[in-house]
């Protein structure tokens, strides 16, 4: 796995071939410890690269990915609102307790004196408070919360197309990128075998060494197209790991789904029932009209912000002093004063019970309550703004990917018309070429035709499945249970 663990591996086979290169066999020691270091490397490489496909690609999308997470947090915050909503309509009930010390002077009626005293003690209260009518605002908040709810989890359903739109559009591009590599390595290789026999040729004398040249100028720039494909190839392979949001640093090998070109047969669409179906399903759009309705009911909050306030309240507080005195007569006919405990004055003698009915009247404040209904009806009239281009993008949108769909379906019979056209073309310039009856440039060119051929035809392939899944994308159709298999129904 690591450079230690091979480092090891490579000790324990020098340990074990010890003998026998002793013995005399030291070229054949040497082949079977390189072999065999060889198969180790090739072993702990293959255990170190991670194989995806489709599926869990988009599972790993699913769950790595910052807008899905974001997506969740909105919900989970409109979804808090909710319960916040909810208990609007519950009473409030708070409790207060606080001790104090009163220093100062009091009147003495039986000396006729002021006295300096030192009061001490404490007082507590619990109050609730029940909102009877707040002008309907409670529960129009609460419809507006729940819309809103509603409209994250739209938009949170939204998110997820977006990335498994996103994964699988990236993921066939890189199929299609190592499609058109093998295609350029193919190339490479029968231009390289045929400057094999233009050299052969040249150095028998049937033909002239300005073949040789151009084959060779062929070869390089072949070599290039192999190069430029294969960055091609890493470029679009980073694409898709920065997708999953999966470390780049280590390798991954995508699982190739079999395509099979006769299974991919075009679709007949109708377009209105398609423009139909998006408007219906669409996430995106769902999401603006909760939002139209949760802003809807923000205007009659604000508006309820104009009608008076009725609640109920009630109360239950008591106090202690140690100054607290009850009077009382002697045996001698004098009045005297006993103290009382604070068990008697807090739990009895100083409990008071109150209970209110209160009302409150909006008359004027500097119109705030006017300015902020203008204020909500200005977000509904831009919602509903928004709702309109959404709904004129979505039709933009799938009006396009229905002529593009059209384009591509097209496109298949053409390109295998021309690939079938060029194979034959270029098969012929070859025998041709070989008998002396062609030029090289003849061959040359019946060969790039053959391999653009080719390189159109696998576009042609892709674009079109690629297409197919862009208009489930648009109708909002595009579930997480996505394969290539779905590509060709």
């Amino acid at each position: 796995m690591s450079a230690v663990t091979i480092s090891h591996a490579i000790r324990v086979i020098n340990t074990n071939q010890l003998h026998q290169h002793l013995s005399g066999n030291s070229m054949r020691t040497i082949v079977s410890i390189f072999l065999s270091v060889v198969f180790i490397t090739s072993s702990l490489h293959a255990q170190n690269v991670r194989k995806i496909d489709l599926q869990e690609a988009i599972k790993l999308a699913l769950k790595n990915n910052y807008a899905i997470k974001q997506a969740e947090n909105d919900l989970d915050l409109a979804e808090t609102r909710v319960k916040s909503a909810k208990a609007d309509f519950l009473p409030s009930v708070n409790a207060n307790a606080s001790s104090f010390r009163q220093i100062g002077q009091q009147f003495n009626n039986s000396t006729l004196q002021f006295k300096n005293f030192t009061m001490n003690g404490m007082r507590s209260n619990v109050n609730a408070d029940i909102p009877l009518f707040t002008g309907w605002q409670n529960i129009n908040n609460l419809k507006s919360s729940t819309y809103n709810a509603e409209s994250q989890q739209d938009a949170y359903n939204r998110a997820r197309e977006n990335v498994i739109f996103q994964t699988a559009s990236r993921y066939l591009q890189v199929l299609l990128s190592q499609e058109l590599l093998e295609i350029a390595k193919q190339n490479l290789d029968a231009s390289q075998q045929q400057l094999e026999q233009v050299k052969a040729q040249v150095e028998v004398g049937s033909r002239p060494t300005a073949d040789q040249y151009n084959q060779e100028a062929t070869v390089a720039s072949n070599e290039l197209d192999v190069t430029n494909q294969e960055n091609q190839l890493q470029f679009d392979r980073l694409r898709l790991i920065r997708q999953l949001q999966i470390d780049p640093m280590k390798e991954y090998e995508l699982v190739k789904p079999n395509i099979d070109e006769s299974d991919v047969n075009p679709k007949n669409y109708n377009l209105q029932d398609l423009v139909k179906t998006a408007l219906e399903n669409r996430s995106d759009l769902a999401s603006a009209q909760m939002n139209i309705k949760s802003i809807e009911k923000q205007v009659d909050v604000a508006r309820g912000a104009l009608l008076p306030q009725l609640s109920f309240g009630a109360s239950l507080s008591s106090s202690y002093n140690d100054q607290y005195r009850l009077p009382s007569m002697g045996s001698n006919g004098q009045p005297s004063y006993s103290s009382v405990g604070f068990s008697d004055q807090f739990f009895d003698q100083n409990i008071n019970k109150g209970f209110s009915l209160s009302l409150s009247i909006p008359l004027f404040n500097n119109f705030n309550r006017k300015l902020n209904i203008e204020s909500q009806q200005i977000q509904y009239k831009n919602a509903r703004l928004q709702l309109e281009n959404t709904q004129l993008e979505v039709v933009q949108e799938v009006r396009q990917a229905y002529n593009d769909y059209i384009s591509y379906t097209k496109q298949l019979e053409s390109t295998r018309k021309a690939l079938q056209a060029s194979r034959k073309a270029y098969e012929t310039q070859q025998e041709r070429y070989k008998v002396g009856a062609s030029t090289l440039i003849e061959l040359s060119q019946a060969n790039a035709n053959f391999v653009k051929a080719q390189s159109d035809r696998v576009r042609s392939i892709y674009n079109f499945i690629f297409q197919e899944k862009l208009i489930d994308y648009y109708l909002g159709n595009l579930g997480p249970e996505i394969s290539f298999k779905a590509f060709q129904n």
